[in-house]
């Protein structure tokens, strides 16, 4: 019998992905599904689906987003600071170093990373652009940031890069975290719970 596989397209930098990124991870392994992992370039899926970098959307959303932010940290119990210093920031090299990390230790292992960075990113203040943390986030994982960070540079990880993006595009994402499971899309963490209910029917 196949495993059930559910596409994870995300953005590290993503404050909704840390959010459920420890639960996704937890109903992933309760039903024994096989992450199909895509960090993606969020930029280019606005670009297409007509999104908002956040400085570009209306106050009113804005503002919105920051009391969503402050009752799911609550209620997640995840500790998380709605404006951080490094925000908004690229995740282009975060990204990348995920996928790196994927293909040289496997999804588990890369999974085990957005954690940290997500945790670095709304919970420590730390910037998550920069080199030199992106390979410290590494190591505190047990791995060598040094080393994947420079593996991060290979065409092979920039190539995964732009087909994860252009999967987004194909499957009509438009925003982080998307989920796919069975030709279905769950879209933003909050929807973790239909995602859980659809894998048990599955």
């Amino acid at each position: 019998m196949m495993s059930k596989q559910v596409d994870y397209y995300l953005t590290p930098q993503s404050p909704f992905v840390y959010l459920g990124h420890e639960r996704f991870t937890a109903i992933a392994a309760k039903h024994g599904v096989q992450v199909n992992l895509k960090p993606c370039d969020l930029g280019r899926v606005f670009s297409v689906s007509g999104g908002l970098p956040l400085a570009q959307r209306p106050p009113q959303r804005q503002a919105y987003r920051l009391v969503e932010l402050a009752r799911w940290s609550e209620f997640l119990g995840l500790p998380l600071n709605p404006q951080p210093t490094f925000f908004p920031v690229s995740g282009d090299a975060a990204s990348k170093l995920v996928i790196a990390v994927q293909l040289a230790h496997g999804t588990a292992r890369a999974m085990e990373l957005i954690g940290a960075i997500g945790r670095a990113l709304w919970a420590e203040q730390r910037n998550i652009a920069d080199a030199a943390t992106l390979a410290q986030l590494a190591d505190s994982i047990g791995l060598e940031g040094a080393a994947l960070l420079k593996a991060s540079d290979a065409q092979a990880v920039q190539a995964a890069y732009t087909q994860h993006t252009q999967d987004a595009v194909s499957v009509g994402a438009f925003g982080a975290p998307w989920y796919v499971y069975d030709g279905q899309p769950f879209w933003g963490q909050d929807r973790l719970d239909f995602l859980d209910r659809a894998l048990a029917a599955g």
